[in-house]
Formats: structure tokens, C-alpha cells, sequence
């Protein structure tokens, strides 16, 4: 069983502007299901498809299957299955000797960056670079799920409110 840790947290807009980043990969996904315990998601993420099953967040963790799959039939399977889609270019940047995945978002969701780090443990410590913001880990909104389905553009100011401070 595979079992996801990570930590999401806003990136600061001026900051993250002003950085010298790597190029980008554009990523389109969409989900098959999504329930409160479970999610199925097909991504495309450049030349590669993928279908991906996370089971209920614990805090920072979840079990997570991820699979190969044809890009041909991850792109059928997101046109015709999904009604649910999002799109957004990952920067993969390292710092301190860690990997920061950082998502600028497309579409209903554009305005919105935030990055990602993976973990080892709960536990383990690291570096947080001066592009990084509020942390919103456990903050459900940020969820690539729910952010297809109450795009971050649709929310309203109070929603917002405080999120690039």
C-alpha cells in the first residue's frame, strides 16, 4: 500500500514572480469519484497518463495507488468521464535538499499557487523557502478535488479573505 504525506501551503504572489524557476509541465486532471473518504483521479502530465486512487486524509497522510496508463485513454477517460477537470503547470523546485512541487493554477482556478512537499514521515523537518506562505495542509478547500468542483475564482471575498498574507 502506498500512503501519501504532504504539506501544501500558499505561495506569496510577489516572491514566487520574482524567482528563477525551471520550466513547467503542464498538467490536466480530472476525477472519476469524488467522496469525502475516497478520490479517483485520471491526470495527464505531459507525455504520461495516470489514474490515481487516494483513500480519506488523516491529517497530512492518505493512501494513495497511482498507475500508468496509455495518454490516449487518460485523455478519452477525461473527456468522457469526467466532469470534474482542472489544469495547471508544476514547477519542481529543490530547496535545502528537498522537493517542492509548485502548482500555478489555469481556468476557474487561475490566481491560485500553491505548493506542495512530500515527506517521509509526519515528523521529519525542513527548510521552508521565503516563497512560501500560509500553510493550508488540512485546509479542504485547497484540495485539487474540491477545486474542481468550487473553483478557486468562484469564491467569494470572505472565502479568500487573508489566503496571501
Amino acid at each position: 500500500m502506498g500512503v501519501e504525506i504532504e504539506r501544501k501551503f500558499l505561495v506569496k504572489p510577489q516572491e514566487w514572480n520574482i524567482l528563477s524557476k525551471p520550466e513547467g509541465v503542464l498538467i490536466k486532471q480530472g476525477y472519476l469519484l469524488i467522496e469525502s473518504s475516497k478520490t479517483v483521479r485520471v491526470r495527464i502530465k505531459g507525455t504520461m497518463g495516470y489514474i490515481t486512487i487516494k483513500g480519506e486524509s488523516r491529517a497530512i497522510s492518505r493512501d494513495e495507488f497511482e498507475y500508468k496508463i496509455p495518454v490516449a485513454d487518460a485523455e478519452e477517460l477525461i473527456q468522457n468521464f469526467c466532469g470534474n477537470v482542472i489544469s495547471k503547470v508544476r514547477y519542481k523546485i529543490l530547496f535545502a535538499g528537498n522537493l517542492w512541487e509548485v502548482d500555478v493554477f489555469n481556468g476557474d482556478n487561475e490566481g491560485l499557487v500553491i505548493a506542495e512537499i512530500e515527506l517521509k514521515s509526519e515528523e521529519q523537518e525542513f527548510e521552508i523557502p521565503d516563497w512560501v506562505g500560509k500553510e493550508v495542509s488540512t485546509d479542504t478547500r485547497f484540495y485539487n478535488a474540491n477545486l474542481s468542483v468550487n473553483p478557486y475564482r468562484k469564491w467569494n471575498p470572505l472565502q479568500k479573505k487573508g489566503i496571501h498574507t
